[in-house]
């Protein structure tokens, strides 16, 4: 967060203020967005005795945690999302950075629902996108995500992914 009040500038909750004299009043000289874009580097000038130095304004992130079904809490870990779809993924035409950028899209899609989501809710969300890219990967992370004890399980959910609902064409007639 930053906050500006009559020529002090607090980013976060800390002052900023000047290296040689302390003063908390200064101005902005030049602006611009570090090389990665990760940070914005500010020279200021300070009020009191003239000094220049440099600040640095970064995003800082909401903790992004996972509540397991134990009720332990641990922070998202894209990598786990990653390691459990390569293992589903072995000798299937799905390239590391292709399963990567599912991970993205998961955490992406995850963040909007809060700071905190369950375990279930990360399992299902990587079942839904290897449903549409690989059957085989999908079937072998569901195995292990379903805990499935037999191969009646398997054909239960091969026959849930195949399964495609047409709408009912039937004409309908008005009553008369």
């Amino acid at each position: 967060m930053l906050a500006a009040g009559a020529g002090t500038w607090v980013v976060g909750s800390a002052l900023v203020r000047c290296p040689r004299c302390s003063g908390a009043e200064d101005r902005v000289i030049d602006s611009r967005t570090s090389e990665d874009g990760a940070a914005i580097r500010r020279r200021r000038e300070c009020l009191a005795c003239g000094r220049r130095f440099t600040t640095y304004e970064r995003l800082e992130e909401v903790p992004f945690v996972v509540v397991k079904r134990s009720g332990q809490r641990e922070p998202f870990d894209r990598a786990k999302i990653i390691t459990g779809m390569k293992a589903a993924a072995k000798n299937r035409p799905l390239p590391l950075s292709a399963l990567e950028q599912i991970a993205v899209e998961i955490e992406e899609g995850l963040r909007l629902v809060g700071p905190e989501v369950g375990s279930q809710q990360v399992g299902l969300a990587v079942l839904e996108a290897l449903r549409g890219r690989d059957h085989v990967a999908y079937l072998r992370f569901a195995s292990v995500y379903k805990d499935f004890t037999d191969a009646g399980d398997f054909q239960r959910e091969a026959g849930l992914l195949t399964k495609v609902t047409t709408p009912k064409t039937g004409a309908t007639r008005a009553p008369g």
